[in-house]
């Protein structure tokens, strides 16, 4: 007699039981920030935060001072129509992923501007990402390469002594791999603690790979 065979049920996980992105609203317009509150206030997948610092993602306003939001890993959505370039370039430092018109500021709009941002896509309009690209030459142009520094803010010799740190080289073992002196690999390092505020070896390549440097 044949056997029948039971198909197995797979059960989605309910979308209200998925992790909401936290989102918290910067402005400093009161009655800007209340109405972008109404926007995203019991949509499903998004839960209201207060502190910029608890959020996944935070949306700000221009006219917001940037500069005071705390130091996080949130992504930054910056409603502006024509950001100046400091303030573009300090909306990049607190993690710029998605940059919106006023004008196009709709909730739909909003609404996947934070999905975007959660997800790590991020969305500049041409001109701003023109203009952008035009900064990062002439940061690199004047300040970086004087002084022998890439984006990364590392110099070369840093980025391949951090190399060789993470692929489990010792002091001695470095300095003969870049033919540098023992003492030379140390100073590297120590500045490199120092410049980071970081603790020990192990650290400074946590945060380098955490980071992208390597």
């Amino acid at each position: 007699m044949p056997t029948t065979m039971t198909p197995v049920t797979r059960t989605a996980i309910p979308a209200q039981e998925r992790r909401a992105v936290r989102v918290a609203v910067c402005a400093a317009d009161h009655l800007v920030r209340a109405g972008l509150h109404s926007v995203l206030d019991g949509r499903p997948g998004i839960e209201l935060r207060e502190d910029p610092a608890a959020a996944d993602v935070v949306i700000a306003v221009a006219g917001t001072d940037l500069r005071l939001l705390p130091p996080s890993r949130a992504r930054l959505i910056f409603i502006a129509d024509e950001p100046k370039q400091p303030e573009l370039w300090t909306a990049v430092e607190r993690g710029l992923a998605v940059l919106v018109p006023r004008s196009e500021a709709t909730p739909e709009r909003l609404l996947r501007a934070v999905a975007d941002a959660h997800a790590g896509r991020g969305d500049l309009p041409a001109d701003q990402l023109g203009s952008l690209l035009r900064g990062l030459s002439r940061l690199h142009e004047e300040i970086l390469a004087p002084r022998e520094l890439t984006l990364s803010g590392l110099s070369p010799r840093e980025t391949d002594v951090l190399r060789l740190l993470a692929d489990g080289l010792d002091t001695a073992e470095i300095a003969r791999q870049v033919a540098y002196s023992e003492r030379t690999v140390k100073n590297i390092l120590h500045g490199l603690l120092t410049r980071f505020g970081l603790r020990n070896r192990t650290h400074i390549v946590a945060h380098a790979l955490r980071e992208g440097l390597i």
